[in-house]
């Protein structure tokens, strides 16, 4: 279908006629429509237009000036839409479709009953249930959003910019401001948005009149917000968040210390860190009281442009995985499989083809655990797309090939690990997923680290028993293939035989390893060790250094390692001071969480591609995460 035209229009309109601006009601079902063929400037014409059909094509967003004022009933089920803020150009709306708009979440639906206030029907069922819960949200938020206004300009000093701290306090707003359940996260924290913004706006209105000649200044008037967004004062004993959930304290005082990581010349600064948030959001039936759900593992989602950091992060344990926004601490999603218990995420990034023809995309979350079944996670709509049937045991670990993008490693506990090909969803975003190779190891596999100098060539994993490598490449006939080499590490570090639960590839030649209870770190180089191996199955490593850790009584711990400023993050308790070339992290106790204090141990830590943030799980169930100062 190419765009529209005057005819076409006349045709399909009623009632029947020859002018466009007659028609009444509109049906342009089924002729994959893409975005673009809807041309505001041929649309505007239909000044008296109230019912609209837009339902099954391929519409990707609505333009946001189509001009039809007059419109009461408009129908887009079965299109790609993503977003519902252009709905907002239709003041008289009162009925609307979205069905089968895969893109959309519950947020939306408040979204739109927010923005069309004369709205009576959405998706054929009434819409004035939905409109309760969006006006007691608005007013709670609205509430909230004031009272830290208050609060935020009676702590600011004569001599500070009213530009740069009215800038701060959305910042502040968006950060802090939180009610409601993490499932709804995504539309509390655009209205708070929204309402600090305009309390901005409101205060910049009145400044400006106080400094106008025709009118004397009144005192405080820059502290006032308008009228119109003033709300009921919140009463001190009401909480800040009616979701345990997604509950975050105020942070420690204390700061993460390390000492400098030696670059080229040995004169790289320490990394600083503070604390931002605690998190609470994988307990049972969301209960503060309960300590006892372990937290596995966490994995920041990849960045969306080169060069680019991601903020947002993956966290799993019990039967929930849960996508935080490490910025304000939101959570932004959260999947529940009961009966499940998730030891490991981890994400890809996937150009789909939308049925427009446009490509997309999309981020793509794999989450595995104690049922030996790989979740393929829809994170944005909020949906499992995709279960693979990987292992009769429980899978440990989980990892994507950084050399393909649909190239999944399954580790299991039945001692096997598994190369999937998972494919491209199709427009139903349906996966269908085909093995490729089976690597079988002699002990129980717990990391998985692809090498990074030929990552589709050569798999290094940790295991209960040692550490191991197998050659991956998919040009070779064997499906099934044992070990190619075993690493043995010299006395004073990890023993032959001994579990090597840590393991990272610091940049393309030292690797990182360690095990949980024998206090040290061994760094070593893949180069050496791997070009001195000659036809041997057992391979002494090539120490460069150890960097003493103090022992756990974690039976696991992970180790992680951001390769774009050579930092080495290890989980376990307090650390000993760090030993050059790398820096050690060294955590502040005790972590509170409201009036709980939570246990010492950390048993998973993860930094982003610049450190700008740091996620840890320590061995009870609260996220921590970290910010750079």
């Amino acid at each position: 279908m190419g765009p529209l035209s005057a005819r076409l229009l006349m045709q399909r309109g009623r009632p029947k006629s020859d002018r466009l601006g007659k028609i009444r009601s509109l049906d342009l079902s089924g002729l994959e429509l893409l975005s673009e063929h809807l041309d505001p400037k041929l649309l505007c014409r239909l000044t008296q237009l109230q019912e609209l059909d837009l339902s099954n094509n391929h519409l990707e967003t609505l333009p946001d000036n189509l001009g039809l004022s007059h419109l009461r009933v408009l129908r887009c089920a079965n299109n790609q839409l993503g977003d519902v803020t252009a709905l907002c150009q239709f003041p008289k709306l009162e009925e609307l479709s979205l069905e089968g708009n895969p893109f959309l979440t519950v947020n939306d639906n408040l979204k739109v009953s927010f923005l069309l206030p004369t709205l009576r029907k959405v998706n054929g069922k009434d819409a004035s249930s939905t409109y309760s819960q969006v006006e007691n949200l608005n007013r709670e938020l609205t509430s909230r959003v004031t009272a830290h206004w208050e609060k935020f300009m009676a702590t600011l000093g004569p001599e500070e910019e009213a530009e740069k701290a009215q800038a701060d306090f959305v910042k502040s707003a968006v950060r802090d401001v939180r009610y409601g359940p993490e499932s709804l996260s995504e539309f509390t924290q655009w209205r708070v948005r929204m309402i600090s913004e305009e309390l901005v706006a409101a205060s910049r209105t009145q400044v400006q009149k106080a400094n106008s000649p025709e009118k004397p200044p009144e005192a405080g008037a820059a502290h006032k917000p308008r009228a119109r967004l003033a709300a009921l004062k919140r009463p001190d004993d009401v909480p800040l968040s009616l979701s345990p959930s997604k509950r975050a304290c105020a942070s420690p005082s204390a700061q993460v210390e390390g000492g400098p990581v030696a670059g080229s010349d040995g004169s790289q600064p320490a990394v600083k860190l503070e604390p931002l948030h605690f998190l609470q959001c994988h307990s049972k039936n969301n209960s503060p009281q309960d300590l006892e759900t372990q937290l596995w593992a966490c994995a920041f989602e990849p960045a969306w442009e080169e060069g680019a950091t991601s903020q947002t992060v993956a966290t799993c344990g019990g039967e929930a995985v849960c996508v935080i926004d490490c910025q304000t601490g939101i959570v932004l999603h959260k999947y529940k499989a009961p009966g499940e218990e998730f030891f490991s995420v981890a994400w890809t990034a996937l150009m789909v083809v939308t049925q427009a023809g446009h490509k997309k995309r999309w981020s793509v979350l794999a989450a595995a655990g104690l049922r030996g079944l790989v979740r393929l996670l829809h994170v944005r709509a909020g949906f499992c797309c995709g279960v693979i049937r990987a292992h009769k045991k429980a899978i440990a670990t989980l990892c994507f090939s950084p050399a393909h993008e649909t190239h999944l490693f399954t580790a299991s506990y039945d001692k096997r690990i598994i190369l999937w090909d998972i494919g491209v969803p199709n427009q139903d975003y349906e996966f269908q997923a085909s093995q490729l190779l089976t690597l079988d190891t002699t002990s129980i596999p717990l990391r998985l680290c692809p090498v990074a100098s030929c990552p589709d060539a050569r798999l290094l994993a940790g295991c209960e028993g040692g550490c191991c490598c197998w050659d991956v490449r998919l040009d070779q006939p064997q499906k099934r293939r044992v070990c190619e080499v075993e690493f043995v590490f010299s006395e004073g570090s990890e023993a032959s035989g001994r579990r090597v639960d840590g393991l990272a590839f610091v940049n393309e030649d030292i690797v990182a390893s360690k095990g949980s209870g024998l206090g040290t770190i061994c760094l070593w180089s893949w180069r050496q060790t791997w070009g001195g191996r000659g036809s041997q199955s057992t391979v002494a490593v090539v120490v460069l250094a150890r960097l003493q850790w103090s022992s756990t009584e974690l039976a696991y711990f992970s180790l992680s390692a951001c390769p774009g400023e050579l930092h080495l993050c290890p989980a376990g308790a307090q650390p000993s001071p760090p030993l050059s070339p790398h820096q050690i992290l060294k955590w502040p106790q005790p972590w509170a969480l409201g009036q709980v204090v939570t246990k010492t141990m950390v048993n998973t830590v993860v930094a982003n591609a610049s450190f700008t943030y740091l996620t840890a799980l320590t061995d009870s169930n609260i996220v921590a995460i970290w910010g750079r100062m």
